[in-house]
Order: C-alpha cells, then sequence, then structure tokens
C-alpha cells in the first residue's frame, strides 16, 4: 500500500526544476527561510539568457563557480550521524591539557565541533590532506612550463 503525502507539492520548485532543465546556468541555489538551501533562478541572467542584445540590469558581479560547486554546498549543509571519540593515545597529557586531537574527515569533524563547541574553541589547526599520505580525490598537479601555457591559453599555436 502506497503512504499518502500528508502536503501538497512544491510547485514554485517544480517550475524552477523546468526553468534549469533549459537554462541551467540561469538557476542558482539560495537559503529559504527555513535555512534550507533551495533552487532560486537569477532572473537577471534569465533575462540575458532570453534576449539578443545586451540587457541593461543591475551591476556585474564577481562570482566564484565551479563544476560540483552545488553539491559541495549540498554536502556541506547536510546532516550527518556520526560522534567524536577522544583519541587519547594519540594526544599529550590528555587529563591535563585543555587541548583536543581529532583525526578524521575535515568536514565533518568541523560539522560536528559546530554546535557542541560553538563559542568554546580558541583555534582549529586543519592539517592539509598532503600530510596524511592520503591522496586527493581531485586533479591537483596543475605544473606546466611557460611554453605549454601560453598554448593552452591560445597566445601560441603551433606554428608559433
Amino acid at each position: 500500500m502506497d503512504k499518502l503525502k500528508m502536503h501538497s507539492p512544491d510547485l514554485t520548485q517544480d517550475n524552477i526544476a523546468r526553468i534549469r532543465e533549459a537554462f541551467p546556468d540561469c538557476v542558482t541555489e539560495a537559503r529559504g527561510e527555513d535555512g534550507k538551501l533551495r533552487l532560486a533562478v537569477d532572473f537577471d541572467q534569465l533575462k540575458q539568457a532570453l534576449c539578443d542584445h545586451i540587457v541593461e540590469g543591475p551591476q556585474e558581479r564577481y562570482r566564484l563557480d565551479w563544476p560540483g560547486k552545488r553539491e559541495a554546498l549540498l554536502t556541506a549543509n547536510a546532516p550527518i550521524a556520526k560522534t567524536l571519540r577522544p583519541a587519547r593515545e594519540e594526544s599529550v597529557d590528555f587529563d591535563t591539557t585543555q587541548n583536543l586531537f581529532i583525526e578524521g574527515d575535515n568536514l565533518d569533524a568541523l560539522k560536528l565541533l559546530q554546535e557542541t563547541w560553538l563559542g568554546k574553541v580558541k583555534m582549529i589547526y586543519i592539517d592539509p590532506p598532503y600530510n596524511t599520505g592520503n591522496d586527493f580525490v581531485y586533479n591537483d598537479d596543475f605544473a606546466e612550463n611557460t611554453e605549454e601555457y601560453l598554448k593552452r591559453s591560445n597566445q601560441k599555436d603551433e606554428d608559433g
């Protein structure tokens, strides 16, 4: 037996999803009144996408975007069901110091500390992943010589 939904559908979010299919760059994320992330339409960008000339509008703004940004925001704001356990053997003078050693995923640890230790922590040192011996899950080698850069940036072609 199927369960009945005890609420009506969110037609606004359905409509925004349809716009997103046709104009993915015109849909962004915004926090609702409840603090949760929701899809929102960037009407300035949608207006420009529907015109064949430059549309006058608000001043252009700087943005930092990358593939996977929305998923990263969703992950950062999603609740987790984990707990912090003291690493007594890794800590120095665990019973007398006011320092706490935490080992684990940085994002998970920060999420868990956020509520429990709010206002009680003076400093958090995050040891970068390159010191753990673990490999990055993304490409972190962007080294290139001058010749490669000039070709990649179309400042130089095969003929020079």
